[in-house]
């Protein structure tokens, strides 16, 4: 998932750096919301490399100072990312559940890293660490969109029918799966002898 994770953010950099290397779908972007398109793609590209590297537990035990100021980079990130992603909610392709779709995923995403972000500031680690992998599942959304795009493409359906379905398995399914991990490692607690 992080080779996957990087490689999103490289393409997020190729297309805030280089109008050509721009999809007609991102340049379309560019041209009604250039601000909302920005500060999304900068955002979710920090994000999305910054939390690979917050996942590590070998880098939390090494340099925590490190994970410390990674991860308040990870909440600015955040913070651009969903309100970049909010704005282009309202006028994403594919009318009301699409706009839906997006729209709470950007709510979401943002909430779930401000409720790990105020945990750690109340020093409770593990309500910390259970929303802050809430909030990347969802920040991996970015690659779910790339993965289940091209894959209904592929099986001949049309952009106009996937992608409402796409604004909401991009996402659900990712918070679905970290839910039930963490719910698994609190009932695998070490049995007292």
């Amino acid at each position: 998932m992080t080779l996957l994770a990087c490689a999103v953010a490289v393409y997020a950099a190729s297309a805030v750096v280089s109008p050509a290397a721009r999809s007609t779908f991102v340049a379309a972007l560019f041209g009604r919301t250039p601000r909302s398109a920005l500060g999304h793609l900068t955002g979710g590209m920090v994000a999305i490399v910054a939390g690979a590297l917050q996942v590590s537990s070998r880098i939390r035990a090494r340099h925590l100072s490190f994970h410390r100021w990674l991860g308040r980079g990870y909440v600015i990130a955040v913070g651009v990312g969903g309100v970049g992603a909010f704005l282009l909610s309202l006028q994403s392709a594919g009318g009301g559940v699409t706009h839906f779709g997006f729209g709470l995923l950007a709510i979401c995403w943002v909430a779930s890293t401000l409720v790990g972000y105020r945990s750690i500031r109340a020093h409770d680690q593990n309500r910390h660490r259970a929303w802050m992998l809430r909030s990347y599942s969802l920040t991996l959304a970015a690659v779910t969109l790339r993965v289940y795009l091209p894959a209904s493409l592929a099986s001949g359906i049309p952009f106009d029918q996937a992608y409402p379905i796409i604004a909401w398995m991009c996402w659900v399914p990712n918070l679905i799966v970290v839910e039930w991990w963490i719910l698994a490692r609190r009932t695998r607690a070490p049995a007292i002898a």
